[in-house]
């Protein structure tokens, strides 16, 4: 546990005077505050507050620990946490959750010159396609790919990922090649799980925003799964064009209905808080953001 971040979780719940008002001054979940507290009184030893559904109150040992956490806090903070501050390494362990397209086209990007500049840095990859709880599963950085993210969630974006709706020869061969968004709903498409739970495709044509329903019979969780069941001739596929572009140049995809655009999502790096951030996540997020620029 980062005991200086529990500690001034713990002030501000004084201060603040509630847990909900705490976690909104210090820019974190209700979930995130509440952990913090519980282990801080963990480690302490003694329960620091008496809690009731219409206030909260110190106890004899939170009326101790109150006290020391200011002054720990106030050390705390007259120590510069620069970079470039003498002796002072940037050190830690970050847990990053992603999908395997974010780890290849995102996340390798930059990883060999942070770990370079950076060796006391210690990194766990979390390869995973489904949305995580940062708290429950303790993950400090997951990078989301959506068309819109939860205004709740703290998130930075980091970069765009245009798609392409593509096929294979052997399939439309067979098929046909639709001509009109609404012929797609004759086709076998190949259906990403986490994408939209309705089964929605969006693309822009002449500036307008348009979507098209659709269906098929094989659903994945893995994009790359879909890429290469297209490849297989098994049905039209709505893809990364970095994952896609490959296997178009060498004419195993073809771009079906290119004047409809997919819609261009939005790299999202989410993390829990701001104001609390540690120095080697938020170094991590300006290495991610340069780079898409």
């Amino acid at each position: 546990m980062d005991r200086i971040t529990a500690a001034r979780v713990f002030v501000e719940i004084i201060d603040q005077g509630s847990m909900i008002a705490a976690a909104e001054k210090l820019d974190m979940s209700r979930s995130k505050v509440t952990r913090y507290l519980n282990e801080f009184e963990q480690w302490a030893n003694a329960r620091l507050l008496h809690r009731s559904t219409r206030r909260l109150s110190l106890t004899d040992a939170g009326e101790q620990v109150l006290e020391q956490c200011r002054e720990l806090l106030r050390l705390a903070d007259e120590i510069p946490l620069s970079e470039q501050t003498p002796g002072l390494a940037v050190r830690g362990h970050l847990r990053i959750s992603c999908a395997h397209y974010a780890a290849e086209h995102i996340l390798l990007a930059v990883l060999p010159q942070y770990r370079q500049r950076y060796p006391q840095v210690s990194l766990e990859l979390q390869i995973n396609n489904a949305t995580v709880d940062l708290v429950e599963q303790r993950v400090d950085l997951a990078i989301r790919i959506a068309a819109e993210l939860d205004p709740n969630l703290i998130a930075r974006k980091l970069g765009e990922c245009p798609s392409v709706l593509c096929a294979s020869p052997g399939y439309l061969k067979q098929h046909g090649t639709p001509a009109t968004l609404a012929e797609l709903q004759q086709h076998q498409c190949l259906i990403y799980s986490h994408f939209d739970r309705h089964n929605i495709w969006r693309f822009q044509y002449q500036g307008e925003q348009h979507s098209q329903a659709v269906g098929g019979d094989l659903i994945s969780g893995d994009s790359m799964i879909l890429l290469k069941a297209a490849v297989r001739d098994m049905g039209i596929t709505y893809q990364p064009k970095a994952d896609a572009q490959p296997y178009l140049e060498r004419g195993e995809l073809v771009e079906i209905l290119p004047q409809f655009q997919p819609t261009t999502l939005t790299i999202y790096g989410v993390y829990h808080s701001r104001k609390q951030m540690p120095q080697a996540l938020r170094l991590l997020l300006d290495a991610l953001a340069q780079q898409s620029e």
